[in-house]
């Protein structure tokens, strides 16, 4: 089933990619470039545990993504459908990887299972 979800999401973050091509004349270079951007928002972890999950998991939600989006595409705005496009991207590229959501219990605590090196 693991193997199942991470093609799903890989599926994804194809998807992304296509969207990108198609919705954005921005080149190849800037998506490679911001793509890792929304893990600047672990530095929400600084101020403890759970205000760390809860801006981690805001940047990291795939709903946040997919109205940032549809807002720029409905604005014609497409810094925001680019912004909308990244977020997706970068969400189920972590998923891939197994970096789910997180719990306000720690950063290694998430929706896919706990993260780092087996006890």
């Amino acid at each position: 089933m693991n193997k199942l979800l991470k093609l799903e999401e890989a599926a994804m973050f194809l998807l992304a990619l296509l969207m990108f091509a198609q919705q954005t004349e921005y080149p190849w270079w800037l998506f490679a470039a911001c793509l890792l951007l929304p893990d600047l928002s672990m530095i929400g972890y600084a101020a403890g545990p759970a205000t760390g999950a809860y801006v981690y998991n805001f940047f990291h939600h795939k709903g946040v993504a997919l109205l940032t989006y549809f807002a720029g595409v409905y604005f014609v705005n497409e810094a925001l459908t680019f912004t909308g496009i990244i977020l997706f991207a970068h969400a189920s590229m972590d998923r891939v990887f197994g970096y789910g959501l997180k719990f306000m219990t720690g950063f290694s605590d998430t929706h896919l299972g706990k993260i780092g090196k087996k006890q």
